[in-house]
């Protein structure tokens, strides 16, 4: 299948729609994490906090196998394939999410197991819509036009966030807060299974046709850990991205628990994540758009990351009892200069031939994804092994997210307009 310019044909408008569903329900648990563990029977501050941080984390690391998983049967079986194969995965076991209290029942098994476990299903489905996507984008359209294409994905995409707030708002007035998190559960997977339906029109990259014909070796994990350059590359792919997950993860998803060290009174989640990823569009967007304008995909990377390395010690040190719009304000502008996620994953998938491209594109932003349980293991162990102040500890963790990125884009090359027609 020969490329395209046309930013608007039907791989992208299904990998824009398919990423939309996935951040909505990646995001989804982080909105609902409070009115759902409280109908389940977990009311305590310390639990709630506790047990919402942990199912975040099991769910990143269902993302880090899904990544592995989905990267390779991308190269092996192709790129379609994993596209619909993981949207139907995650939109059955956020059905099963709105239903945790019988499936526990079935499964003899307590409800935060089962619900640990659902998140951690849901976490592998949810890894690879995106590796597929980006790739059938960047696979399909000419060098110089992919930045757009995935532009559109992901600027789209995100909005998914913003909508499962509005939805979950709805919801919680319309069914009542017990019952409002189920219902923002089966929205997400209906509208998952919806999407496949959608699916005809959508063709495999012509890349991946030839590599399959070709002698070469597709698929193959161990490509990335038994060469030296490759390793080292595929490494600063990942550290790359990490400041990401570490704003989303850590700075928005708890913005209630950090207002109240804050003083700041009547922080809602789900409004502070609404804001983010409403600004995080814009800023996906932006970085994409300069990119593609200054031809530079590493520049234009290096002042995003920059700007929302500044950012961060005025968002936990200089919003002392700060107005809730102030607040809402800051998460808004964390949320521009985060948005080189677009710009991020493209560069990754660039880095490698095609015999390697989708493992890549897939399992590196699930590593980055997965990187928030490991920010968060060393979070709890400042707090409680170093007794430091929960605020310095944020901020000691965004110190060394910020450093990991930067020492890696200034390793990575430069892959504006690159051709991507090559084996590794």
């Amino acid at each position: 299948m020969s490329v395209t310019r046309n930013p608007f044909n039907a791989i992208v408008i299904i990998a824009a729609l398919g990423y939309f569903v996935d951040i909505y329900d990646l995001i989804l648990f982080g909105i609902v994490r409070t009115p759902s563990l409280k109908a389940l029977g977990i009311t305590q501050p310390d639990l709630l906090l506790t047990y919402g941080v942990n199912l975040i984390s099991i769910q990143m690391i269902g993302m880090l196998v899904g990544g592995i998983l989905w990267g390779v049967l991308g190269d092996k079986k192709g790129r379609v394939s994993v596209l619909f194969g993981s949207i139907l995965m995650y939109s059955v076991a956020n059905i099963l999410n709105a239903y945790v209290a019988p499936c526990a029942q079935f499964l003899n098994i307590d409800i935060i197991t089962c619900y640990s476990l659902l998140r951690f299903v849901a976490g592998i489905g949810l890894a690879g819509e995106l590796g597929a996507g980006i790739t059938l984008v960047n696979e399909t359209m000419t060098k110089e036009h992919r930045g757009y294409g995935t532009m559109i994905v992901v600027s789209f995409g995100v909005l998914g966030a913003v909508f499962a707030n509005l939805l979950a708002e709805f919801a919680n007035n319309y069914y009542g807060i017990d019952e409002g998190w189920r219902v923002s559960y089966i929205v997400g997977g209906v509208m998952g299974l919806a999407l496949l339906v959608m699916r005809i029109g959508v063709y495999e990259s012509g890349m991946f046709a030839d590599v399959k014909t070709a002698n070469v070796q597709r698929g193959n994990l161990m490509m990335l850990f038994n060469n030296k350059q490759r390793f080292k590359k595929y490494l600063q792919c990942i550290g790359l991205g990490v400041p990401i997950w570490y704003v989303i993860g850590i700075l928005v998803i708890l913005s209630p628990e950090i207002g109240k060290e804050l003083d700041i009174v009547g922080i809602d989640g789900g409004r502070a994540i609404m804001y983010f990823y409403a600004a995080t569009c814009l800023g996906d967007f932006a970085c994409a758009y300069f990119s593609q304008r200054f031809k530079s995909r590493k520049k234009v990377l290096c002042f995003f990351i920059v700007g929302c390395a500044i950012l961060t010690p005025v968002y936990l040190y200089g919003l002392n009892q700060a107005s809730l719009l102030a607040f809402y304000i800051m998460c808004g502008l964390l949320g521009f200069f985060t948005g080189f996620w677009a710009v991020f994953v493209t560069t990754s998938s660039e880095q490698f031939g095609t015999n390697i491209r989708a493992t890549v594109t897939t399992t590196v932003p699930n590593m980055v994804r997965g990187s928030l349980a490991l920010l968060t293991a060393i979070l709890g162990l400042l707090r409680f092994q170093c007794h430091i102040n929960f605020i310095h500890a944020l901020f000691i963790v965004g110190i060394i997210a910020f450093a990991v990125s930067l020492i890696s884009l200034n390793g990575l090359d430069e892959t504006y307009a690159k051709d991507l027609n090559y084996h590794e």
